[in-house]
């Protein structure tokens, strides 16, 4: 008998668990509190598309070459429907600096290194669409899920969902797609199911505002001042994204009050772009205009759910992807790709096994071994992030020695030698996008040497391997722009609690 999957959302990780399920005969049914996207174009959707589930659906976003790859390899048609909208795929060839390409080969496996760009209204008008004409999937929008069925006592199976307004639409198996907002937990609390989780504060805050190319202009060419960076008190990135259109991205920490309060204002976000020289360029008035308000986002965390406890299964016929299970934060660019990754996993489990217990423990198997690598370290990089963002407010604050001798292997060692070797480029980004463990290149022996190599070579020897300068001073920047660089580092000093807690 062919199962019958309702789905608990329509946004990104709902529509990756129809692309993934709905090819195995299995009649899938999405069920969105939202109304459905607007029936016009890409434009058309960034601007009206009210999709309230998603509340980072106007931020800056990029799509890993892991997610490109899944795309590529099992929805050709969707691939080509994405670049047709205006979705661009941007290679390795255009990560290369000048001294790469002086040593630079082509090889096969570069085709995988491939990141696709867009605005995310975009990719997801595009995809929802593509899953609209499966013809085992349905979506029914302005649904709203206010509770589960089950049956059975521990553990509990899941046996369908309570919409608003009384309805039960009854499932041979429920997953939980609805986002970083998700309710379905409290529903389980509610049938006495217990989930395990954990949870930390990113420490950071998010603010986005897009802008299009004007009429004949194109974005400005590479190789100079990096458009992407931190200078510690603010990290920056500019997002190349569809149809002439592109966003910029500004993340500061929690305790940058100052920064935070005034940032929303137009004026202030593109003062601070100005200020940094890689972002210069892309706002000269003569070349582009902006498009949108800034957007903000807070309530940044990173969360592990997991429905297993003590080698036994918390409920059956129910499983969660994307945001709702697993949540990071959105700095490192993975949280679609772990919707998608996540919705393959759970299609390998299901097919592997009918046992519904059985079936638990393969799709946790799974997301231990495929996504749980990067969690780990996106949570060790924020917790590092956080205390970093502190030291630099306190004058008195002097770095330890092992502090010193991490910060010189990253900055002299690994980023040298990864400016350098063209191969070492391929090694790490197959890590940071998520086709291998992140940290399986630096182990190979013949990628350590290489980067200790570069380490013990004098700076002066290297001296134009690095950078250029990315970005002005805290207090410089801060006072071109009219706020007071003073006020937080008084703060620290008086020994205020982190901003997010005043």
């Amino acid at each position: 008998m062919t199962e019958s999957v309702a789905v608990i959302g329509a946004g990104m990780a709902g529509l990756w668990t129809a692309l993934a399920l709905a090819p195995t005969g299995r009649r899938v049914t999405l069920l969105d509190r939202d109304p459905p996207p607007p029936p016009g174009d890409a434009d058309e959707a960034f601007t009206d598309w009210a999709h309230r589930g998603v509340t980072h659906l106007r931020h800056s976003h990029a799509f890993l070459a892991r997610l490109r790859g899944i795309i590529r390899d099992e929805h050709p048609a969707l691939l080509e429907a994405l670049n047709a909208a205006g979705c661009r795929e941007l290679g390795l060839d255009g990560m290369l600096t000048d001294r790469h390409r002086k040593r630079w080969t082509p090889r096969p496996d570069d085709a995988d290194l491939v990141v696709l760009t867009s605005r995310r209204t975009t990719l997801e008008l595009v995809i929802r669409r593509y899953v609209e004409a499966m013809p085992n999937v349905e979506i029914h929008s302005e649904a709203f899920v206010e509770g589960l069925e089950a049956s059975g006592d521990a553990p509990r199976k899941v046996t369908g969902v309570r919409l608003r307004g009384g309805e039960t639409v009854a499932a041979d198996l429920v997953v939980d797609a609805s986002g970083r907002t998700s309710s379905a937990f409290d529903q389980l609390a509610d049938l006495g199911v217990q989930v395990g989780e954990t949870a930390e504060d990113a420490g950071i805050l998010y603010f986005t505002r897009h802008y299009r190319l004007r009429p004949g202009q194109v974005e400005p060419p590479r190789g100079g001042a990096p458009a992407t960076g931190d200078l510690g008190f603010i990290k920056f990135g500019v997002f190349p994204a569809d149809n002439g259109c592109f966003s910029i991205t500004l993340c500061v920490p929690e305790i940058e009050l100052e920064i935070r309060k005034t940032i929303v204002d137009p004026a202030i976000f593109d003062g601070i772009c100005r200020e940094i020289p890689g972002m210069r360029p892309w706002l000269e008035p003569e070349r582009t205009e902006a498009v949108s308000k800034v957007y903000g986002m807070g309530d940044l965390k990173s969360r592990w759910r997991t429905l297993v406890a003590d080698g036994k299964a918390a409920v059956l016929g129910f499983f969660a992807v994307g945001d709702s299970l697993i949540r990071t934060n959105p700095l490192y660019g993975r949280g679609c790709a772990f919707a998608a990754v996540s919705a393959t996993l759970l299609r390998d489990a299901l097919e592997a096994d009918p046992d519904p217990a059985a079936r638990l423990f393969a799709y946790e198997a799974g997301l231990k071994r495929e996504i749980l690598p990067f969690f780990d370290t996106m949570q060790k990089d924020d917790r590092v992030a956080v205390r970093r963002a502190r030291q630099a407010l306190d004058p008195h604050h002097r770095p330890g020695l092992r502090s010193r001798i991490l910060k010189s292997f990253a900055e002299d060692g690994v980023a040298i030698a990864i400016r350098s070797d063209p191969d070492l480029l391929r090694a790490a980004l197959r890590g940071f996008h998520m086709l291998e463990h992140p940290s399986a290149w630096l182990k190979r022996p013949v990628n350590l040497g290489k980067v200790l190599l570069h380490w013990m070579t004098p700076k002066a020897a290297k001296a134009e391997v690095y950078p250029p300068k990315a970005g002005p001073r805290r207090a410089e920047l801060m006072r071109a722009v009219g706020l007071d660089p003073d006020l937080d580092i008084a703060r620290v000093m008086a020994g205020a609690p982190p901003a997010s807690a005043t």
